[in-house]
């Protein structure tokens, strides 16, 4: 594990690191869980421990784990992945994804590969690869998913430290590019707290839908007995270790190279870039991509993996993490800025001026670079981007399709329209999961920052501006907000159908002014416009018991007209199920 982390992150990553810390320490007291009381004074105090003091605030003896059951296993979906607490110690947070519910998944995944005929008489022995961000509970969940693999016969591949686009790179049916497994996962919970986990699953065609992960969970169940037997035998599963992440920095930087075309192996000399990694998977972009290339990385910071986050939350859309980084990039004087989230499947750019360029605005740079290429073809987003963007895109000879919430639901769109011979080369969320055509369909932070910064220095080799200057036509709205109306009723989703029918119809009868109507398209919720002026959007969430209203306005003081009208229609409406009091905070 010492060689894997600082094969890693070489430039950053020491014997002193805290990630080696808590490596070490795991090894003598195989830490599970952390008391109460340590965790809660850190958050009490707005701190964030880092990995080798929450090994030292330890019990050494694990705490009492969940018993796995049928419905535990289904709780642990969560749309196309598994998520849950793995880590003790967070108030009213109990554990919920177990080294045995792992097991049990990791046989659940032999099966379905298996029975979907990915391991074929050619490949009889289904290999799969298991990478992992620097969450703590990582190592442990790692031997379990192993452990399940090898107990159906199939082959467990030590991935190591990884990234989650690196994990879907290593099932890629091309020799060239990789090994070539029949299945990969990614141990992640993604920006989600410290003490969660959850695992991502890959195959040659992809990231595994909702339809099949819920077969595996309910699958999970038939091996709980078996995972009780074979976990109480202790030990560690025996397992062969291949890093992946050098491989997939290689296709990182012939990208790179390929797309600047400028006859050197260093394309990317005189140009400095800040890496942001927020101690998650990330460091490896400036260490073995852009530095290898001529970048100068000085400024980085939060490079090391560390599973407890000690410095911000690794999230592009999370306001300290972007402060901090453009207050990096600002010291530097860099040319540009990248900001990761935790396993790398999400990224976000800062320019030289500190401009941040996320959610629309990212959205609106790689339209950009997107349309350059393909004039003409259309770009999937989410439903909650602005009025701007979609003028933006359209200005750039582009087609804009609003679709739905969810990344899965906004590429699987996209996929969707490319197979009918409808171009669409992008397909994103506001969140900065983006995916395009010519990469495998995939969400892959790293691969956009590429294509961000191909176009950046581009632009700085032919003497133009920096890459904040693409969106010099955007217009962004003066005001935002967004709120969340809580359902107290189990058929939430009945409940919310029958609300956005009823605000379907009260904006259908001109209740809102200024002049708002329902826009062309609805593919969920109702959004309603008011040209020059803002929009709305009223939507059930996809999975939990409340709806979320969006409201944008392009003149001052609009948002907080518009929810004050809004507010008065559930007044009167009276809903019973439906708490609207959120809105009135606006």
């Amino acid at each position: 594990m010492r060689a894997a982390a600082a094969a890693f992150c070489p430039q950053k990553t020491t014997e002193t690191t805290p990630f080696r810390v808590f490596e070490q320490r795991r090894r003598h007291h195989r830490i599970i869980g952390t008391t109460p009381h340590f965790v809660t004074e850190f958050y009490r105090r707005k701190r964030r421990p880092s990995s080798s003091s929450f090994s030292a605030a330890s019990s050494s003896s694990s705490p009492e784990m969940p018993k796995t059951t049928p419905e535990s296993l289904k709780r642990l979906q969560n749309g196309s992945d598994v998520r849950g607490v793995a880590l003790a110690g967070v108030e009213n947070e109990p554990i919920t994804i177990t080294p045995e519910s792992v097991f049990c998944l990791g046989c659940a995944f032999v099966d379905w590969l298996r029975e979907t005929e990915k391991c074929t008489a050619e490949y009889p022995v289904c290999t799969i690869g298991i990478g992992r961000d620097p969450r703590l509970s990582g190592p442990s969940l790692k031997d379990a998913f192993a452990r399940g693999v090898q107990f159906k016969g199939g082959v467990a591949i030590d991935c190591e430290l990884s990234t989650t686009p690196a994990c879907f790179f290593a099932t890629v049916d091309n020799r060239e590019l990789g090994p070539a497994y029949e299945g990969c996962v990614m141990l992640t919970a993604s920006h989600l707290p410290f003490n969660r986990n959850g695992i991502k699953f890959f195959t040659k065609d992809g990231g595994l839908d909702k339809k099949d992960v819920g077969f595996m969970c309910e699958r999970a169940a038939e091996y709980i007995a078996e995972a009780e037997k074979e976990m109480a035998k202790g030990g560690e599963a025996n397992i062969e270790s291949r890093p992946y992440i050098d491989k997939y920095s290689s296709i990182l930087r012939d990208k790179i190279i390929k797309g600047i075309n400028d006859g050197t192996n260093e394309p990317l000399k005189g140009f400095k870039i800040v890496v942001d990694a927020g101690n998650g998977s990330g460091g490896f972009f400036a260490t073995k991509v852009l530095e290898p290339l001529g970048a100068d990385c000085t400024g980085s910071q939060f490079l090391d993996p560390d599973g407890m986050f000690p410095n911000h939350a690794p999230n592009p859309e999370e306001k300290e993490a972007m402060e901090s980084a453009t207050k990096a990039v600002l010291a530097s004087k860099a040319d540009l800025g990248i900001v990761f989230d935790t396993d790398v499947d999400r990224s976000a750019v800062i320019d030289s001026f500190g401009k941040e360029i996320n959610r629309n605005k990212l959205i609106a740079v790689l339209s950009h670079i997107a349309l350059q290429k393909e004039p003409g073809s259309t770009i999937v987003t989410d439903s909650v981007t602005s009025s701007g963007l979609k003028t933006f895109i359209e200005s750039k000879a582009g087609i804009h399709l609003r679709y739905m919430r969810g990344y899965k639901n906004v590429i699987n769109k996209g996929i969707e329209l490319n197979s009918k011979g409808i171009n669409a080369p992008l397909m994103i969320e506001t969140s900065g999961h983006g995916a395009m055509k010519e990469n495998y369909n995939l969400d892959d932070g790293a691969y956009l920052a590429v294509k961000i910064i191909i176009e950046a220095v581009k632009r700085k080799n032919a003497g133009g501006g920096g890459i904040g200057e693409i969106l010099e036509s955007l217009k962004e709205p003066l005001e935002s907000s967004e709120v969340r109306l809580k359902i107290a009723n189990p058929e939430f989703k009945k409940v919310g159908s029958d609300v956005i029918e009823q605000f379907k119809q009260a904006i259908e009868s001109g209740y809102f002014e200024p002049n708002f109507v329902c826009a062309e398209e609805n593919f969920e919720g109702i959004r309603a416009e008011s040209e020059g002026k803002g929009w709305f959007l009223l939507r059930s969430s996809l999975h939990d018991p409340v709806m979320v209203l969006n409201i944008e306005s392009d003149e001052e003081g609009g948002v907080k007209k518009y929810a004050e009208q809004i507010v008065k229609w559930f007044e009167e409406k009276k809903f019973a199920d439906v708490d609207a009091s959120a809105i009135a905070t606006i």
